[in-house]
């Protein structure tokens, strides 16, 4: 069995945000990237799977310029057998429907009978990609995954997933098909120290063309920009009573509701 973890590479949270040059997007300088933590749930879901069939082959792909080796390196040390970097320009924005274009191009006649994707990216968190790659591949496709199971014959894989409302829904999916990976799945693992190793001196594949995009960009990007800050808050001091003449007040004056 062959599975494809498709994970990418994005800001951590506490970084501190800048606007680039062109008002399109943020500037790299000063931000620390992670592999998104979605995506570390995909690829330990591949990794279990490996561990109950012995024979599978996982690759970890993504999309981006140079510095996404790091994160694909990250993966490789998880336990991901092959590494392979779909090289972008600098600063070139992709959005969900070109990437997916790009990830298909890859996927073409390599025989993957799963293709994981975490359920969101947290720069983003559109949840787009998976299901545009599984309409593009024509493949069969599950979101929101929380379990899964294959049968024994590796034919099928009964997946459970989560629905609006705490509900849950069973499918039967013939492979090859598409899952995007529910966080909480599972708990992902710490690297070994053989694994880091074994990264650090493996040789990643690198694609250097882009499939051409066809007629007609799905997305195109416009602006970037924060959001106007907040007013500022009221901070009401007193006694107990005086607190709650003062938000009566102040309710008064504002709303209609007292």
């Amino acid at each position: 069995m062959k599975i494809l973890v498709c994970v990418k590479q994005v800001p951590e949270r506490e970084s501190r945000f800048r606007l680039d040059p062109s008002g399109k997007g943020y500037s790299d300088q000063g931000i620390n990237f992670v592999l998104n933590p979605y995506d570390e749930y995909a690829l330990e879901e591949a990794l279990l799977i490996r561990e109950r069939l012995g024979q599978v082959e996982i690759t970890a792909l993504s999309l981006g310029p140079a510095r996404v080796e790091k994160i694909i390196r990250r993966a490789l040390e998880l336990g991901a057998d092959h590494g392979a970097h779909i090289l972008t320009p600098e600063s070139y924005y992709l959005g969900p429907g070109e990437t997916a274009l790009q990830i298909v191009k890859f996927t073409r006649e390599r025989g993957f009978d799963l293709l994981f994707f975490g359920i969101i990216s947290e720069d983003y968190m559109r949840g787009q990609t998976g299901p545009m790659v599984a309409a593009l591949l024509q493949l069969p496709f599950a979101t929101a995954v929380v379990s899964e199971t294959i049968s024994d014959d590796l034919g099928l894989i009964t997946v459970e997933r989560e629905l609006e409302a705490g509900a849950r829904e069973v499918v039967e999916l013939p492979l090859p098909a598409v899952l995007t990976i529910q966080s909480g799945i599972n708990r992902p693992r710490y690297p070994r120290l053989t694994d880091k190793l074994r990264a650090r001196a493996q040789k990643l594949e690198v694609i250097t063309g882009l499939e051409p995009l066809p007629p007609g960009r799905c997305a195109e990007l416009l602006r970037a920009f924060f959001p106007p800050p907040s007013p500022a808050g009221t901070f009401i001091t007193g006694a107990l009573e005086e607190q709650a003449e003062k938000l009566i007040r102040i309710i008064r004056e504002k709303t209609d509701v007292l």
